[in-house]
């Protein structure tokens, strides 16, 4: 069984999560402190980031995007209809732009301020940066959700899927970034009809159940945060 290092409320682990789960695979989970940079973690990844996937052969692959490439070549070319990346070469680039849009932009603009605030830093030591969490930074993400939402919105509405006529990584992204947000309460959803109606359907998915049980300690998810009809 493969392994992956992890932690919940990173945008990339999820990702790496629910191509495991479209794919219909089962992966061992490792659960890491994304600020305590582990040995066994260095050893991996000298970078210490995640996530980290331990694949065949006890190699390591770092990086959610590398990871989604891997996955790709070794099991998504075989999924015909079900694969993630497209065959055309300009739609695969729309799906790896969109995939570096939630999984890089977003997470600069929003997802990784608010997580690290609101989260990391009631459980991070003083010496790596814990403490109290900063305002203005909370301020300055949630002014950014808006137009994320917006883009999302428009691209719900002109296409079937995120990237075009069929669920790829680009709606895997989204819906990993998206449902992050969700947990945390951020995503003001009576306001964001289309992106919502689009989400349920990334809920409803099965590759979406492990993510849907998770918990945070010492932060619980609002009551639609699991609700497949909210």
């Amino acid at each position: 069984m493969l392994t992956l290092f992890h932690h919940p409320l990173l945008a990339g682990c999820r990702f790496a999560r629910l191509i495991f789960g479209e794919f219909g695979e089962e992966i061992s989970l490792i659960e890491e402190q994304p600020w305590s940079r582990g040995k066994e973690l260095l050893q991996l990844n000298p970078a210490g980031t995640l996530p980290v996937l331990l694949a065949e052969g006890d190699m390591p692959i770092s990086g959610a995007q590398v990871i989604a490439e891997y996955l790709d070549e070794t099991r998504g070319i075989m999924m015909r209809e079900r694969r993630l990346l497209a065959d055309d070469p300009q739609a695969r680039a729309e799906i790896r732009r969109l995939v570096d849009w939630y999984l890089v932009k977003l997470d600069n603009d929003v997802t990784r301020h608010l997580v690290r605030e609101r989260v990391f830093k009631l459980h991070m030591p003083g010496a790596k940066g814990g403490g109290a969490p900063d305002s203005a930074a909370i301020r300055a993400a949630r002014t950014n959700i808006t137009q994320h939402m917006k883009y999302t919105a428009w691209l719900v509405s002109s296409r079937n899927w995120l990237a075009g006529d069929k669920l790829s990584y680009a709606d895997i992204a989204a819906g990993a970034a998206l449902s992050i947000m969700d947990y945390l309460g951020e995503i003001d959803w009576q306001a964001n009809p289309v992106v919502r109606d689009w989400y349920s359907r990334m809920k409803s998915r099965p590759s979406f159940r492990p993510l849907l049980a998770d918990r945070t300690r010492g932060l619980a998810p609002p009551a639609h945060y699991a609700n497949l009809d909210f």
